[in-house]
Protein backbone atom coordinates (compact mmCIF):
# COMPACT_ATOMS: atom_id res chain seq x y z
CA UNK A 1 0.00 0.00 0.00
CA UNK A 2 0.69 3.40 -0.39
CA UNK A 3 -0.70 6.83 0.68
CA UNK A 4 -0.88 9.25 -2.89
CA UNK A 5 -2.81 12.41 -2.95
CA UNK A 6 -4.01 15.09 -5.70
CA UNK A 7 -2.02 18.13 -6.91
CA UNK A 8 -3.88 20.24 -4.17
CA UNK A 9 -1.52 17.36 -1.69
CA UNK A 10 -5.07 17.00 0.45
CA UNK A 11 -6.31 15.10 1.51
CA UNK A 12 -4.01 12.43 1.58
CA UNK A 13 -5.02 8.27 1.33
CA UNK A 14 -4.27 4.95 1.31
CA UNK A 15 -4.16 2.79 -1.96
CA UNK A 16 -2.46 0.03 -3.84
CA UNK A 17 -1.15 1.54 -6.92
CA UNK A 18 -0.40 -0.86 -9.68
CA UNK A 19 1.58 0.93 -13.01
CA UNK A 20 0.99 -1.13 -15.66
CA UNK A 21 3.49 -0.12 -18.84
CA UNK A 22 1.06 -1.95 -21.84
CA UNK A 23 -2.28 -1.75 -22.52
CA UNK A 24 -2.53 -5.57 -22.33
CA UNK A 25 -1.36 -4.80 -18.60
CA UNK A 26 -4.29 -2.78 -17.94
CA UNK A 27 -6.86 -5.39 -17.84
CA UNK A 28 -4.95 -7.23 -15.07
CA UNK A 29 -4.75 -4.28 -13.05
CA UNK A 30 -8.41 -4.14 -12.91
CA UNK A 31 -9.36 -7.67 -13.36
CA UNK A 32 -11.30 -8.89 -10.38
CA UNK A 33 -10.25 -5.58 -8.00
CA UNK A 34 -12.97 -3.94 -5.75
CA UNK A 35 -13.05 0.04 -5.28
CA UNK A 36 -10.01 0.79 -8.45
CA UNK A 37 -9.78 3.58 -10.41
CA UNK A 38 -7.37 4.64 -13.30
CA UNK A 39 -5.14 7.64 -12.69
CA UNK A 40 -3.50 9.57 -14.98
CA UNK A 41 -1.10 12.28 -14.07
CA UNK A 42 -1.93 12.90 -10.85
CA UNK A 43 -2.77 16.40 -11.48
CA UNK A 44 -6.79 16.47 -10.18
CA UNK A 45 -6.60 18.04 -7.17
CA UNK A 46 -8.61 16.19 -4.98
CA UNK A 47 -9.42 12.68 -4.40
CA UNK A 48 -10.83 11.98 -7.59
CA UNK A 49 -8.06 9.88 -9.61
CA UNK A 50 -7.48 7.84 -5.81
CA UNK A 51 -8.75 4.70 -5.58
CA UNK A 52 -10.69 3.32 -2.84
CA UNK A 53 -8.68 0.26 -2.56
CA UNK A 54 -6.47 0.44 -5.83
CA UNK A 55 -5.40 2.61 -8.25
CA UNK A 56 -3.99 2.10 -11.18
CA UNK A 57 -1.65 4.43 -13.24
CA UNK A 58 -2.00 4.57 -17.02
CA UNK A 59 0.78 7.32 -16.98
CA UNK A 60 3.22 5.18 -18.53
CA UNK A 61 0.85 3.97 -21.44
CA UNK A 62 1.85 7.49 -23.75
CA UNK A 63 2.65 6.26 -27.10
CA UNK A 64 1.39 8.46 -30.41
CA UNK A 65 -0.12 5.78 -32.47
CA UNK A 66 -0.53 8.02 -35.41
CA UNK A 67 -0.67 11.92 -36.47
CA UNK A 68 -2.15 13.37 -39.68
CA UNK A 69 -1.13 17.33 -40.58
CA UNK A 70 -3.45 17.21 -43.50
CA UNK A 71 -6.62 16.45 -41.15
CA UNK A 72 -5.48 17.64 -37.71
CA UNK A 73 -6.11 14.23 -36.13
CA UNK A 74 -3.57 12.56 -33.69
CA UNK A 75 -4.33 9.47 -31.41
CA UNK A 76 -2.47 8.69 -28.56
CA UNK A 77 -2.34 6.20 -25.34
CA UNK A 78 -4.38 7.64 -22.35
CA UNK A 79 -1.65 8.21 -20.35
CA UNK A 80 -0.16 10.69 -23.09
CA UNK A 81 0.40 14.63 -22.17
CA UNK A 82 -0.72 17.49 -23.59
CA UNK A 83 2.37 18.83 -23.33
CA UNK A 84 4.12 15.97 -24.92
CA UNK A 85 1.43 16.27 -27.49
CA UNK A 86 2.34 20.16 -28.01
CA UNK A 87 6.18 19.58 -28.58
CA UNK A 88 5.15 17.12 -31.51
CA UNK A 89 2.79 18.66 -33.15
CA UNK A 90 3.14 22.29 -32.95
CA UNK A 91 6.44 22.27 -34.78
CA UNK A 92 4.13 20.96 -37.97
CA UNK A 93 1.49 23.85 -37.39
CA UNK A 94 -1.49 22.47 -34.56
CA UNK A 95 -2.11 23.00 -31.49
CA UNK A 96 -4.47 21.16 -29.23
CA UNK A 97 -8.21 23.01 -29.41
CA UNK A 98 -8.65 22.98 -25.55
CA UNK A 99 -5.69 23.60 -22.96
CA UNK A 100 -6.23 23.90 -19.48
CA UNK A 101 -3.73 25.96 -16.98
CA UNK A 102 -0.93 23.34 -17.07
CA UNK A 103 0.37 20.99 -19.71
CA UNK A 104 1.38 17.81 -17.33
CA UNK A 105 -2.25 16.54 -17.83
CA UNK A 106 -2.35 13.40 -19.63
CA UNK A 107 -5.34 13.06 -22.74
CA UNK A 108 -6.76 10.59 -20.70
CA UNK A 109 -7.73 12.79 -17.35
CA UNK A 110 -8.46 15.45 -19.70
CA UNK A 111 -11.31 13.63 -20.92
CA UNK A 112 -12.38 12.13 -17.88
CA UNK A 113 -12.27 15.54 -16.30
CA UNK A 114 -13.96 17.56 -19.61
CA UNK A 115 -11.03 20.29 -18.98
CA UNK A 116 -12.03 23.44 -20.40
CA UNK A 117 -9.55 26.28 -21.07
CA UNK A 118 -9.68 30.27 -21.87
CA UNK A 119 -11.29 29.67 -24.81
CA UNK A 120 -14.46 27.55 -23.28
CA UNK A 121 -16.98 30.34 -23.94
CA UNK A 122 -16.18 29.81 -27.80
CA UNK A 123 -15.27 26.36 -28.61
CA UNK A 124 -16.40 24.64 -25.58
CA UNK A 125 -14.56 21.61 -23.45
CA UNK A 126 -11.58 19.38 -24.14
CA UNK A 127 -14.80 16.13 -24.95
CA UNK A 128 -15.13 18.45 -27.67
CA UNK A 129 -12.56 17.72 -29.39
CA UNK A 130 -12.43 13.76 -28.81
CA UNK A 131 -13.47 12.08 -31.94
CA UNK A 132 -12.91 8.46 -30.67
CA UNK A 133 -11.82 6.61 -27.62
CA UNK A 134 -11.69 3.35 -26.48
CA UNK A 135 -12.63 2.65 -23.19
CA UNK A 136 -11.70 -0.76 -20.78
CA UNK A 137 -15.32 -1.62 -19.15
CA UNK A 138 -15.38 -2.84 -15.83
CA UNK A 139 -16.23 -6.56 -17.18
CA UNK A 140 -12.87 -6.60 -18.80
CA UNK A 141 -14.39 -6.05 -22.11
CA UNK A 142 -13.05 -3.03 -24.67
CA UNK A 143 -15.49 -1.15 -26.74
CA UNK A 144 -15.05 1.74 -29.22
CA UNK A 145 -16.92 5.29 -28.38
CA UNK A 146 -17.56 8.45 -29.90
CA UNK A 147 -20.67 11.20 -30.54
CA UNK A 148 -22.19 8.26 -33.00
CA UNK A 149 -20.94 5.22 -31.74
CA UNK A 150 -22.37 4.39 -28.04
CA UNK A 151 -23.48 7.96 -27.81
CA UNK A 152 -24.85 7.55 -24.24
CA UNK A 153 -21.73 5.89 -23.05
CA UNK A 154 -19.30 8.62 -24.62
CA UNK A 155 -21.42 11.69 -22.68
CA UNK A 156 -20.94 9.90 -19.18
CA UNK A 157 -17.27 9.11 -19.87
CA UNK A 158 -16.32 12.62 -21.16
CA UNK A 159 -16.46 14.68 -17.71
CA UNK A 160 -17.39 11.53 -15.96
CA UNK A 161 -13.86 11.03 -13.37
CA UNK A 162 -13.17 7.75 -14.74
CA UNK A 163 -16.20 6.01 -13.03
CA UNK A 164 -17.46 4.68 -16.48
CA UNK A 165 -14.17 2.82 -17.45
CA UNK A 166 -10.64 3.26 -17.77
CA UNK A 167 -9.62 5.12 -20.61
CA UNK A 168 -7.06 3.42 -23.02
CA UNK A 169 -6.48 5.91 -26.27
CA UNK A 170 -8.05 8.32 -28.10
CA UNK A 171 -8.20 10.13 -31.05
CA UNK A 172 -8.23 14.02 -31.03
CA UNK A 173 -8.75 16.74 -33.43
CA UNK A 174 -6.39 19.54 -33.30
CA UNK A 175 -6.12 23.07 -34.46
CA UNK A 176 -4.21 24.67 -37.06
CA UNK A 177 -1.88 27.32 -35.93
CA UNK A 178 1.31 29.42 -38.31
CA UNK A 179 3.02 30.24 -35.04
CA UNK A 180 3.91 29.15 -31.24
CA UNK A 181 3.08 32.67 -30.49
CA UNK A 182 -0.41 34.70 -28.81
CA UNK A 183 -0.74 38.25 -29.57
CA UNK A 184 -2.16 39.42 -26.13
CA UNK A 185 -4.33 42.87 -25.19
CA UNK A 186 -4.47 43.42 -21.30
CA UNK A 187 -6.94 45.21 -20.08
CA UNK A 188 -7.25 46.66 -16.06
CA UNK A 189 -10.79 46.50 -14.57
CA UNK A 190 -11.38 48.82 -11.60
CA UNK A 191 -13.92 46.36 -9.70
CA UNK A 192 -16.33 43.16 -10.21
CA UNK A 193 -18.82 45.16 -12.96
CA UNK A 194 -15.58 46.42 -14.88
CA UNK A 195 -14.04 42.86 -15.01
CA UNK A 196 -17.44 41.22 -16.15
CA UNK A 197 -18.51 43.83 -18.74
CA UNK A 198 -15.38 42.93 -20.34
CA UNK A 199 -15.15 39.38 -20.21
CA UNK A 200 -18.85 40.11 -22.22
CA UNK A 201 -17.45 42.09 -24.59
CA UNK A 202 -13.95 40.01 -25.27
CA UNK A 203 -16.61 37.19 -26.36
CA UNK A 204 -15.12 37.46 -30.17
CA UNK A 205 -11.72 36.72 -28.75
CA UNK A 206 -10.40 33.42 -28.99
CA UNK A 207 -9.11 33.23 -25.33
CA UNK A 208 -9.82 35.24 -22.20
CA UNK A 209 -9.34 35.44 -19.05
CA UNK A 210 -9.12 37.59 -15.87
CA UNK A 211 -6.59 37.42 -12.81
CA UNK A 212 -8.40 39.08 -9.09
CA UNK A 213 -7.32 40.53 -6.73
CA UNK A 214 -8.97 38.46 -4.13
CA UNK A 215 -7.69 41.27 -1.04
CA UNK A 216 -9.43 44.50 -3.06
CA UNK A 217 -12.29 45.32 -1.07
CA UNK A 218 -15.15 48.21 -1.07
CA UNK A 219 -15.15 50.07 -4.26
CA UNK A 220 -12.64 48.30 -5.55
CA UNK A 221 -13.77 44.60 -5.10
CA UNK A 222 -13.48 42.59 -7.98
CA UNK A 223 -10.09 44.44 -9.37
CA UNK A 224 -8.64 42.76 -12.02
CA UNK A 225 -6.63 42.47 -14.94
CA UNK A 226 -8.50 40.67 -18.79
CA UNK A 227 -6.02 38.80 -20.71
CA UNK A 228 -7.45 38.47 -24.42
CA UNK A 229 -5.45 36.33 -26.55
CA UNK A 230 -5.11 35.14 -30.48
CA UNK A 231 -2.72 33.04 -32.42
CA UNK A 232 -0.59 35.05 -33.80
CA UNK A 233 -0.52 34.84 -37.91
CA UNK A 234 2.83 34.38 -39.29
CA UNK A 235 2.49 37.92 -41.18
CA UNK A 236 2.37 39.43 -37.31
CA UNK A 237 5.38 38.28 -36.47
CA UNK A 238 8.38 40.62 -36.13
CA UNK A 239 12.40 39.76 -35.39
CA UNK A 240 11.71 39.16 -32.04
CA UNK A 241 9.71 36.27 -32.93
CA UNK A 242 12.33 34.94 -35.03
CA UNK A 243 11.79 31.42 -33.83
CA UNK A 244 7.87 30.74 -35.35
CA UNK A 245 7.45 28.17 -32.96
CA UNK A 246 9.06 28.45 -29.36
CA UNK A 247 9.57 24.99 -27.60
CA UNK A 248 7.99 24.96 -24.81
CA UNK A 249 10.07 26.08 -21.49
CA UNK A 250 10.80 24.16 -18.88
CA UNK A 251 10.50 25.57 -15.06
CA UNK A 252 12.63 28.70 -14.46
CA UNK A 253 12.95 27.60 -11.25
CA UNK A 254 11.12 25.24 -8.54
CA UNK A 255 9.89 25.56 -4.87
CA UNK A 256 12.46 23.24 -3.11
CA UNK A 257 10.94 22.25 -0.08
CA UNK A 258 7.29 23.57 1.54
CA UNK A 259 6.70 27.02 2.59
CA UNK A 260 5.88 27.64 6.59
CA UNK A 261 2.31 27.51 7.50
CA UNK A 262 2.19 31.32 8.21
CA UNK A 263 4.10 32.68 4.37
CA UNK A 264 0.52 33.10 2.61
CA UNK A 265 -1.57 35.48 4.22
CA UNK A 266 -2.63 39.10 3.91
CA UNK A 267 0.49 40.83 4.10
CA UNK A 268 2.33 38.38 1.28
CA UNK A 269 -0.61 38.12 -1.06
CA UNK A 270 -1.31 41.90 -0.58
CA UNK A 271 1.78 42.54 -1.72
CA UNK A 272 2.49 39.91 -4.33
CA UNK A 273 -1.20 41.26 -5.49
CA UNK A 274 -0.13 45.04 -5.66
CA UNK A 275 3.05 44.49 -7.69
CA UNK A 276 1.37 42.03 -9.65
CA UNK A 277 -1.34 44.58 -11.06
CA UNK A 278 1.20 47.14 -10.99
CA UNK A 279 3.36 45.60 -13.59
CA UNK A 280 0.90 44.23 -16.06
CA UNK A 281 -1.21 47.47 -15.61
CA UNK A 282 1.39 48.94 -17.52
CA UNK A 283 0.53 46.71 -20.94
CA UNK A 284 -2.58 48.27 -21.39
CA UNK A 285 -3.10 48.99 -24.62
CA UNK A 286 -1.57 47.37 -28.30
CA UNK A 287 -1.56 44.18 -28.26
CA UNK A 288 2.63 42.56 -27.82
CA UNK A 289 3.04 38.82 -28.34
CA UNK A 290 4.10 36.16 -26.09
CA UNK A 291 4.95 32.53 -26.08
CA UNK A 292 2.50 30.02 -26.31
CA UNK A 293 3.97 28.17 -22.79
CA UNK A 294 4.06 31.56 -21.17
CA UNK A 295 0.26 32.32 -21.71
CA UNK A 296 -1.39 28.86 -21.47
CA UNK A 297 0.96 27.51 -18.52
CA UNK A 298 1.93 30.22 -16.38
CA UNK A 299 2.33 28.23 -13.51
CA UNK A 300 4.47 25.35 -15.25
CA UNK A 301 7.27 27.90 -15.08
CA UNK A 302 7.80 27.11 -11.01
CA UNK A 303 8.23 23.50 -10.52
CA UNK A 304 6.37 22.04 -7.32
CA UNK A 305 4.64 25.46 -6.79
CA UNK A 306 2.01 23.00 -4.79
CA UNK A 307 4.25 23.63 -1.96
CA UNK A 308 4.01 27.76 -1.25
CA UNK A 309 0.63 26.23 0.59
CA UNK A 310 2.81 24.53 3.13
CA UNK A 311 2.83 20.99 4.10
CA UNK A 312 -0.78 20.40 4.87
CA UNK A 313 -1.55 21.63 1.11
CA UNK A 314 -4.33 23.18 -0.51
CA UNK A 315 -7.94 23.46 -1.85
CA UNK A 316 -8.69 24.67 -5.09
CA UNK A 317 -12.88 26.20 -4.66
CA UNK A 318 -13.96 26.73 -8.53
CA UNK A 319 -17.25 27.44 -9.14
CA UNK A 320 -19.68 28.22 -12.20
CA UNK A 321 -22.60 30.82 -11.35
CA UNK A 322 -24.87 31.53 -14.46
CA UNK A 323 -25.06 35.20 -15.72
CA UNK A 324 -28.25 35.99 -14.25
CA UNK A 325 -26.71 35.17 -10.43
CA UNK A 326 -23.15 36.03 -11.31
CA UNK A 327 -22.43 39.51 -9.97
CA UNK A 328 -24.35 39.09 -7.23
CA UNK A 329 -22.99 35.87 -6.03
CA UNK A 330 -19.41 36.48 -6.96
CA UNK A 331 -19.80 40.20 -4.84
CA UNK A 332 -20.65 38.30 -1.80
CA UNK A 333 -18.20 34.93 -2.30
CA UNK A 334 -15.33 38.02 -2.93
CA UNK A 335 -16.43 40.36 0.62
CA UNK A 336 -15.98 36.74 2.24
CA UNK A 337 -12.63 35.86 0.51
CA UNK A 338 -11.60 39.68 1.34
CA UNK A 339 -12.33 39.72 5.04
CA UNK A 340 -11.07 36.12 5.60
CA UNK A 341 -7.43 37.56 4.04
CA UNK A 342 -6.17 33.88 3.22
CA UNK A 343 -6.69 33.57 -0.39
CA UNK A 344 -5.12 32.30 -3.51
CA UNK A 345 -2.60 35.36 -5.32
CA UNK A 346 -3.95 33.41 -8.14
CA UNK A 347 -7.59 33.80 -8.42
CA UNK A 348 -9.16 33.29 -11.83
CA UNK A 349 -12.23 34.40 -13.73
CA UNK A 350 -13.17 33.35 -16.67
CA UNK A 351 -16.20 32.93 -18.66
CA UNK A 352 -17.72 29.47 -20.01
CA UNK A 353 -20.27 28.22 -22.44
CA UNK A 354 -22.16 25.42 -22.40
CA UNK A 355 -20.66 21.68 -22.45
CA UNK A 356 -23.03 17.91 -23.03
CA UNK A 357 -20.78 15.40 -20.80
CA UNK A 358 -23.69 14.12 -18.10
CA UNK A 359 -21.20 15.26 -15.56
CA UNK A 360 -18.82 17.88 -17.60
CA UNK A 361 -18.41 21.24 -15.28
CA UNK A 362 -19.19 24.14 -17.54
CA UNK A 363 -22.19 25.55 -18.38
CA UNK A 364 -22.98 29.19 -19.76
CA UNK A 365 -21.80 31.93 -16.62
CA UNK A 366 -18.74 32.71 -14.89
CA UNK A 367 -16.54 30.57 -12.92
CA UNK A 368 -13.91 31.70 -10.05
CA UNK A 369 -11.24 29.77 -9.15
CA UNK A 370 -10.05 30.28 -5.25
CA UNK A 371 -6.70 28.34 -3.90
CA UNK A 372 -6.74 28.17 0.01
CA UNK A 373 -4.49 26.81 2.01
CA UNK A 374 -5.56 24.08 4.51
CA UNK A 375 -6.42 25.18 7.83
CA UNK A 376 -8.49 24.17 10.41
CA UNK A 377 -11.39 26.43 9.50
CA UNK A 378 -11.39 25.68 6.15
CA UNK A 379 -14.14 23.44 5.74
CA UNK A 380 -16.86 25.44 7.45
CA UNK A 381 -15.99 28.41 5.69
CA UNK A 382 -15.73 26.38 1.97
CA UNK A 383 -18.93 25.13 3.23
CA UNK A 384 -20.65 28.77 3.32
CA UNK A 385 -19.65 29.83 0.16
CA UNK A 386 -20.49 26.17 -1.03
CA UNK A 387 -24.28 27.71 0.26
CA UNK A 388 -23.52 31.03 -2.33
CA UNK A 389 -22.92 28.82 -4.96
CA UNK A 390 -26.33 26.64 -4.90
CA UNK A 391 -28.66 29.48 -3.83
CA UNK A 392 -27.42 31.16 -7.16
CA UNK A 393 -27.91 28.18 -9.14
CA UNK A 394 -24.18 26.91 -9.89
CA UNK A 395 -22.23 24.03 -9.34
CA UNK A 396 -18.12 22.58 -8.27
CA UNK A 397 -16.28 21.39 -10.45
CA UNK A 398 -15.14 17.94 -9.70
CA UNK A 399 -11.32 17.96 -10.74
CA UNK A 400 -10.95 20.60 -8.61
CA UNK A 401 -13.26 18.88 -5.12
CA UNK A 402 -11.81 17.77 -2.21
CA UNK A 403 -14.97 18.15 0.20
CA UNK A 404 -17.84 19.52 -1.15
CA UNK A 405 -20.76 17.73 0.00
CA UNK A 406 -23.27 15.57 -1.68
CA UNK A 407 -26.30 17.58 -1.33
CA UNK A 408 -24.07 20.50 -3.39
CA UNK A 409 -23.15 18.20 -5.42
CA UNK A 410 -26.36 16.63 -6.39
CA UNK A 411 -27.92 20.50 -6.54
CA UNK A 412 -25.93 21.35 -9.39
CA UNK A 413 -25.78 18.45 -11.90
CA UNK A 414 -29.18 17.68 -13.20
CA UNK A 415 -28.30 14.77 -15.56
CA UNK A 416 -27.01 13.22 -12.36
CA UNK A 417 -29.40 10.29 -12.70
CA UNK A 418 -28.78 9.78 -16.46
CA UNK A 419 -25.29 9.02 -15.70
CA UNK A 420 -26.24 7.05 -12.71
CA UNK A 421 -28.21 4.72 -15.03
CA UNK A 422 -25.56 4.11 -17.18
CA UNK A 423 -23.01 3.25 -14.05
CA UNK A 424 -25.31 0.99 -12.76
CA UNK A 425 -25.68 -0.90 -16.06
CA UNK A 426 -21.80 -0.88 -16.84
CA UNK A 427 -20.77 -1.65 -13.14
CA UNK A 428 -23.75 -3.29 -11.13
CA UNK A 429 -21.22 -4.17 -8.79
CA UNK A 430 -19.68 -0.52 -8.10
CA UNK A 431 -16.45 -1.73 -8.59
CA UNK A 432 -15.24 1.45 -10.17
CA UNK A 433 -14.70 3.71 -6.96
CA UNK A 434 -12.71 6.43 -6.17
CA UNK A 435 -12.62 8.20 -2.47
CA UNK A 436 -14.61 11.10 -4.67
CA UNK A 437 -17.36 8.71 -5.83
CA UNK A 438 -17.72 7.37 -2.04
CA UNK A 439 -18.20 11.03 -1.20
CA UNK A 440 -20.66 11.99 -3.33
CA UNK A 441 -22.82 8.63 -3.72
CA UNK A 442 -21.56 8.31 -7.67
Amino acid sequence: MTRLTGWGRYPDLETELVEPRRLGEVRGAFAEADGVIARGNGRAYGDAAIGVRRTVSIRQLDRMRSFDPETGRITVEAGTLLGDVIAAVLPRGHFPMVVPGTRHVSVGGAIAADIHGKNHHRDGGFGASVERMTLLLPDGSTVETSPTLEPGLFRATVGGMGLTGAILEATIRLKPVESGWIRQRTLPAADLSSVMRALDAGDEATYSVAWIDTLASGRNLGRSLVFLGEHARADELGPKEAERYPALAGPRLSVPLDFPSFTLNRLSVGVFNRIYHRVNARREGAPFTVPAGPYFFPLDGVGAWNRIYGRRGFVQHQCVLPPETAESALGEILERVARRGSSSFLAVLKKLGPSWGMLSFPKPGFTLALDFPVTDDLASFLAGLDEIVVEAGGRLYLAKDSQQSRATFEAGYPDLDGFRSIRRRLDPDRRLRSHLADRLGL
